[in-house]
């Protein structure tokens, strides 16, 4: 069962931010990979990404298949954080959807060169991660 958020988690992911993907490393003497990456929060409690199929976090999530995500402020705004834990599934449908609403929600794409950046993008083999919270740490809001 999803990790329950607050009002005023709620509130916080409503605005775009980049998340800080982390997970676990290639090889047990490895460290974690840790990326910033677009997300979103679902109805159904779930987190979800996108990434090309072939990528290296796709590869550790399938050999371990759990992640955190931490979400946080940007500069100039009081500390606040989210952090979620849990099992991580790769998930071959729905990934082009996902990132064309993740490219409208965090880019402009009127700009010529940002529309373009996410024609290259979905021209590649997608894949969703979706990672199930069982877990949820936060601080501040």
């Amino acid at each position: 069962m999803p990790a329950v958020l607050t009002d005023g988690d709620r509130g916080f992911l409503a605005r775009p931010r980049l998340g800080i993907l982390t997970v676990a490393p290639a090889k047990p003497s490895g460290w974690p990979a840790t990326r910033p990456v677009w997300f979103e929060h679902t109805d159904e409690g779930t987190v979800q990404l996108f990434s090309g199929a072939d990528s290296p976090k796709v590869h550790r999530i399938r050999e371990t298949p759990k992640a955190s995500l931490l979400v946080a402020n940007e500069v100039g705004e009081p500390e606040n954080w989210i952090v979620f834990l849990g099992p991580a599934e790769v998930k071959p449908d729905g990934a082009s959807e996902l990132a064309e609403r993740l490219g409208r929600r965090y880019w402009d794409l009127t700009d010529p060169a940002k529309a373009a950046a996410l024609e290259g993008m979905l021209s590649g083999e997608l894949v969703r991660i979706v990672i199930e919270p069982e877990k949820v740490t936060r601080y501040g809001g």
